[in-house]
């Protein structure tokens, strides 16, 4: 008992050492990622966006995804963007396939983490196949999907009265605990949204069109960063959960599932049918561990070090698109067939993209070590860069919040972080048990699969050897068959013989 509560210890001492290790790696990354974020937000309209993915041909599908990776890293919040610029008339292939797709898997937070958890080559390899997989998500949209469904989708979204966020315009359901309501005191209008950074960025929102400036203008003015910094923290808001949640579970995996449990997982070998398979899986596992964007890239880590093949990391990558609560979201917006083209369509277009670059880069021998990760930098040049980016993300909030929203919560923190490391004491414990509990019952369920294995060769082996004897068997019978018929037809040959005898 002793042991096995040392050992704990000593597993979640690896997990919390993980966890800070991947945040200090990431931090920069991550500041420099979501600034950029907020920028084209800012400075970039999507009525802009709308007017010109009109079309389905190829042109508007590059467009599509050029503005997709300059926008936000969020899944709900490109889901939310796609949504609005189909129905104000964009075409399904450039803003559901190309814009959704680009907007949560070819953008520079998640280049920027990669690189740093795990190196360039991942980043060349995450371009090259989130290219191709837009490139067969369209094509298929365009040539094998009737366009009466994406019609169908359409006019399914137009009759859609829900309430939605009044910045982001995600969904802000008014009976949702994370909905914050707000009324404008100008208008006496009563407004939703879906996190607090929304309503922050939506308070200091110019609306009044007659004041309406050029982005070039407005990229140039002090206002304009303002905004930039409010838009950078309402993406911060959205999608920090998330980053954190992808952190935690990796930790935990990387300290406490064994490595042996994920080898077993995959096939092993090169051959078209292994590595196919191997991308279907890693599919699979992006869809059931519920995390998207920039939340998965810890995951990658751990499975990545844990021998995963490189092409079905990929593909386990790509997947972030379909976790369950997005396919809830494509089937309110869109409905329920649009729901299965999506599903079936990204998933489809993520194996041929994880195989794809899987033999491109085994072509070029550009595929690491297994195992081996690690970004560029250096360990100085990442501290360097971390109290740069301290420095701008305070900086971003000062401008977003104001010094007084500043002053509360920093008067709140302390009790707010004794709450919250009590529960994560609380939610560690629980988490620890749990999987020791899963990786006794993996181990349990691997020992008593191989030995079912075992005894179902065995039984096959004995059916052989009794279809070999039956096999004897019959051959023998007829042989016999044979020997006593030619034995009838000579008596009664003989017999023959006989009465002919007997009539001379």
């Amino acid at each position: 008992m002793v042991l096995q509560q040392i050992q704990l210890l000593q597993q979640l001492e690896s997990a919390v050492t993980l966890f800070f290790g991947m945040a200090w790696d990431t931090w920069w990354t991550l500041v420099l990622g979501f600034t950029i974020t907020g920028a084209v937000e800012t400075f970039v309209s999507e009525e802009r966006m709308s007017e010109v993915l009109g079309g389905d041909d190829w042109e508007d599908v590059g467009v599509g995804t050029v503005l997709g990776a300059a926008s936000s890293s969020c899944s709900f919040a490109a889901t939310s963007t796609a949504k609005s610029l189909f129905k104000k008339g964009a075409s399904a292939e450039s803003s559901i396939a190309a814009y959704q797709f680009a907007a949560t898997d070819l953008v520079a937070e998640l280049f920027l983490v990669m690189w740093a958890l795990l190196g360039w080559q991942f980043v060349a390899a995450e371009i090259f196949g989130g290219i191709l997989a837009v490139g067969v998500i369209a094509y298929l949209w365009k040539n094998v999907v009737p366009q009466s469904w994406f019609d169908a989708a359409r006019e399914h979204l137009m009759s859609l009265e829900d309430v939605q966020c009044a910045a982001c315009g995600m969904s802000a359901d008014p009976e949702d605990a994370d909905t914050t309501e707000w009324t404008d005191p100008r208008s006496g209008t009563t407004k939703y949204f879906c996190c607090g950074g929304c309503l922050n960025a939506y308070k200091h929102m110019d609306r009044n069109p007659d004041e309406e400036i050029g982005w070039q203008e407005h990229a140039t003015s002090l206002k304009g960063w303002k905004d930039a910094s409010r838009n950078t923290m309402k993406e911060w808001d959205m999608l920090w959960d998330d980053i954190a949640i992808g952190f935690v579970i990796a930790s935990l995996l990387g300290a406490f599932v064994p490595t042996t449990w994920w080898a077993t997982l995959f096939p092993a070998g090169e051959s078209i049918v292994a590595v196919t398979v191997s991308a279907t899986i890693g599919v699979i596992i992006g869809i059931v561990t519920f995390l998207c964007s920039v939340g998965n890239i810890p995951f990658a880590l751990v499975l990545w070090s844990n021998g995963v093949p490189f092409g079905a990391l990929m593909s386990f990558i790509y997947g972030d698109m379909l976790i369950p609560p997005l396919l809830r979201t494509y089937r309110r917006y869109y409905g329920t067939r649009m729901m299965f083209v999506i599903l079936l369509t990204y998933g489809f277009a993520a194996i041929v993209a994880g195989v794809f670059v899987h033999y491109l880069f085994a072509a070029a021998g550009a595929i690491p070590a297994s195992g081996t990760v690690g970004g560029t930098l250096s360990s100085d040049y990442t501290g360097i860069l971390n109290i740069i980016a301290f420095a701008v993300f305070g900086a971003q909030v000062y401008v977003a919040y104001g010094p007084e929203k500043m002053q509360e919560d920093l008067e709140a923190a302390p009790a707010l972080a004794a709450a919250g490391l009590a529960d994560a004491k609380r939610a560690g414990r629980i988490t620890a048990d749990a999987f020791s509990i899963l990786a006794t019952a993996v181990t349990e369920a691997l020992r008593l699969l191989s030995a079912a294995g075992s005894h179902l060769l065995s039984g096959l082996r004995t059916l052989n050897d009794g279809l070999s004897l039956v096999t004897t068997g019959l051959v023998e019978l007829w042989a016999a068959f044979k020997t006593v018929t030619e034995a009838i037809g000579r008596f009664l040959r003989r017999l023959g013989d006989a009465a002919r005898v007997f009539r001379d």
